[in-house]
Formats: structure tokens, sequence, C-alpha cells
């Protein structure tokens, strides 16, 4: 199993700025970075996010240029 923390909506919005509604209705489309529910809650892997934020970052940013 993985050491990784469990993000919710509200502490990805306070990482990125981007509303934690704005993340609750990408997993409901199935768009964003992969999540999965514990429970009721619906939780991001850390890891996961840093690689999707990477990701974003190469596609839309200039990537050091």
């Amino acid at each position: 199993m993985s050491t990784d923390n469990f993000l919710q909506a509200a502490d990805l919005e306070q990482i990125t700025g981007i509303p934690a509604a704005t993340w609750r209705y990408w997993a409901h489309k199935g768009t964003g970075p992969a999540s999965f529910k514990i429970g009721r809650r619906r939780v991001y892997r850390e890891s996961v996010i840093r690689a999707w934020i990477e990701d974003q970052e190469i596609q839309t940013g200039r990537a050091g240029q």
C-alpha cells in the first residue's frame, strides 16, 4: 500500500486555487486527475495530483522556453 496522502476537493482548492466545485465536477464527468471514493468521500492521491499538475505544465506551458 502506498504512503501517499489522500486529498479532497477542498485540499486541492487550497493547493491550486481551482474551486472545489470544479474538482467535483471533473470527477463527475470523468475528466481531470484520477480519483476514487473511500466510503462517501472522493479522494485523490497526492502523487497523482503532482503528476497531473506537471503534465498540465508541460501540455499548456512553454516547458522552460
